[in-house]
């Protein structure tokens, strides 16, 4: 049996980050539930106070094909490099000097959204083609492969 996956991304600003997921992978945030025109009316009908707001955020995949990402808000900040982090698939069936130049170009995108550079790993043939290693506004590792 196989199962729907949800990526939880703790963090201090949902609203921020779930924007930038969006535009890194072309998603869009979650619309609010039933006849509601926004969050902040769902989220007045429900009783949740203004400073509450801001706790959770989802994204969804516009085609349905990808997992949900959602965003909470921790007390705590990042503490130690990421054991899980997600690749970007940027450049797929691009090599050599095509695929980095795509990576690179991705990459410029992506600082525009408020990420950070971080290492740029070279094609090393066989195995490797390169990829470069980025975090998100809020410090989670990310590649762009």
């Amino acid at each position: 049996m196989t199962r729907d996956v949800q990526i939880t991304f703790d963090c201090a600003d949902p609203a921020a980050l779930s924007a930038f997921w969006a535009e890194a992978l072309g998603y869009e945030l979650q619309k609010p539930p039933g006849d509601f025109t926004s969050w902040d009316e769902a989220l007045e009908a429900f009783g949740v106070p203004p400073e509450n707001r801001n706790d959770a955020s989802g994204v969804v995949d516009p085609a349905g094909s990808g997992p949900r990402l959602f965003f909470q808000r921790v007390p705590e900040g990042k503490q130690a490099k990421n054991r899980v982090h997600l690749d970007l698939r940027a450049a797929p069936g691009l090599e050599g000097e095509d695929r980095m130049q795509a990576l690179e170009a991705e990459a410029e995108r992506l600082v525009s959204h408020g990420a950070t550079r971080v290492q740029r790993f070279e094609p090393a043939p066989p195995m490797q083609f390169g990829h470069i290693v980025m975090t998100d506004p809020e410090g989670n590792e990310f590649c762009l492969d």
